[in-house]
């Protein structure tokens, strides 16, 4: 018998019968799927025969409370039997494999699996770079199937899920799971199911809306307890829209509709996640509907198109309702007036020579973001501009240039003839985002 039980810690007690009761093993992160990995297995006390059908909940305030299911249930030939190993073929529902499981120290013993996974069986990957899309117009709905979201104000993030525990990376790769605390309850819904998510983290301002300044005290902690609190008084939610991997089997050569329903079916709505609606159309009104709710905008997916990972695909549009442009700091300018600690920011986009300059950007900072840009800049100066295009005299003059590592987001009204922002402002810090993805979009 092998129970799942969403105790204070989601584990699996793994119960053998013997001599009257059930022997029994809580292993944290269920029985491992392939033969590399071993898994905890911490001895419990007998149980009683009979709690082997129970299924329900134990009561707040008893030992073990929290919700019990049945996870798998049949029969086991032991193979060997000491007390310090033990050998047994499982004939269950769900697993049908040979294990072992040994001991290391006091209770705790290890979980490991002797048959390799089922043919075809694939783990869950290390690394899975999202897939993105081309800015643009609305497509034509009459010469392909599109399906079309709202495009969320936050940051990618893709999540993976197994054995109940969620591991988080970024764009850049980066590990980001202690950032989100508020995220690991993901992995207690899931269960045992194995899983990869694609979504975008944001938070919500005080009109209820996707804010990216709003997310910007979330995304750039990398303190854990500071990470805890801040989720306490700023949660965020991850809108996931995008199924990867499921249980064994990599899901991105499914058509786009078929991933959202295996998506719809897995994840149910929870208190900081949310599978946002997919919208057949027309685009046009729901371009609409994010311009009436102060959102960034929709994306239109073709209705057939694969996922492909890490690639930028015609096959997802963005369309934006404001213009927005991810940009790379290389310099700032002396303050005037009343501010301190620098005028503006000096900033570039990608282009065919290198980092082409895009002009200065002096609005949207408050005092906090002043501190927290300067802490960042200064260990990154440098003598010579980074741009490979020429800043003019009256910019140049005065300003301090730093080597074009920091990413962030500005909102602007259109690109003059000579290629500079017209209007910029502020918006944050993106630390999801390589410099060298930085391209000028529409």
């Amino acid at each position: 018998m092998i129970q799942e039980h969403h105790a204070r810690r989601l584990h699996w007690d793994l119960r053998l019968e013997r001599d009257g009761v059930y022997v029994s093993w809580a292993v944290p992160k269920g029985l491992p799927t392939d033969r590399v990995r071993n898994h905890l297995a911490v001895h419990v006390e007998d149980h009683p025969l009979a709690y082997g059908s129970f299924e329900g909940t134990i009561p707040a305030g008893e030992y073990g409370a929290g919700e019990v299911t049945i996870w798998d249930s049949g029969t086991y030939e032991a193979t060997k039997w000491t007390e310090r190993e033990v050998k047994f073929h499982l004939h269950g529902r769900r697993v049908d494999a040979r294990f072992v499981l040994f001991r290391t120290r006091g209770d705790d013993w290890m979980l490991h699996r002797e048959d390799p996974p089922p043919e075809g069986w694939e783990p869950v990957p290390e690394l899975v770079r999202p897939m993105l899309a081309v800015a643009g117009e609305l497509p034509d709905e009459h010469r392909h199937d599109w399906r079309f979201e709202f495009k969320w104000d936050g940051v990618r993030t893709i999540a993976y899920v197994e054995g109940g525990s969620v591991r988080l990376t970024s764009r850049r790769d980066l590990d980001r799971t202690a950032a989100y605390p508020e995220l690991r309850t993901l992995g207690a819904v899931l269960g045992s199911r194995q899983v990869v998510l694609d979504g975008e983290v944001i938070a919500l301002d005080e009109n209820g809306r996707p804010s990216f300044e709003a997310l910007q005290p979330r995304m750039l902690v990398e303190d854990s307890a500071r990470a805890r609190r801040l989720a306490a008084a700023r949660p965020v939610t991850y809108m996931v829209f995008d199924l990867l991997h499921l249980d064994g089997s990599s899901t991105t050569g499914h058509p786009y509709l078929a991933r959202r329903r295996l998506l719809e079916e897995l994840l149910p709505a929870g208190e900081h996640w949310a599978v946002p609606p997919s919208h057949r159309g027309p685009g046009v009104h729901l371009l609409e509907a994010a311009r009436a709710e102060g959102l960034e905008g929709i994306v239109a997916k073709r209705a057939d198109s694969p996922y492909r990972p890490g690639q930028r695909s015609r096959d997802w549009v963005k369309v934006k309702v404001h213009r927005t442009q991810t940009v790379v700091v290389g310099g700032f300018s002396a303050p005037r007036g009343t501010r301190r600690g620098f005028g503006a920011l000096l900033v570039g986009v990608q282009g065919d020579r290198g980092l082409a300059y895009a002009g200065k950007v002096g609005t949207g900072f408050g005092d906090q973001a002043i501190t927290d840009l300067l802490e960042r800049l200064r260990p990154l100066r440098r003598r010579t501009p980074p741009f490979c295009s020429a800043v003019p005299a009256g910019e140049a003059s005065g300003a301090t240039w730093v080597e074009p590592e920091l990413v962030g987001e500005v909102r602007f009204s259109g690109w003059t003839r000579s290629g500079r922002l017209r209007q910029p402002a502020w918006l944050g810090l993106r630390d999801d985002v390589r410099p060298a993805e930085v391209a000028r979009e529409a």
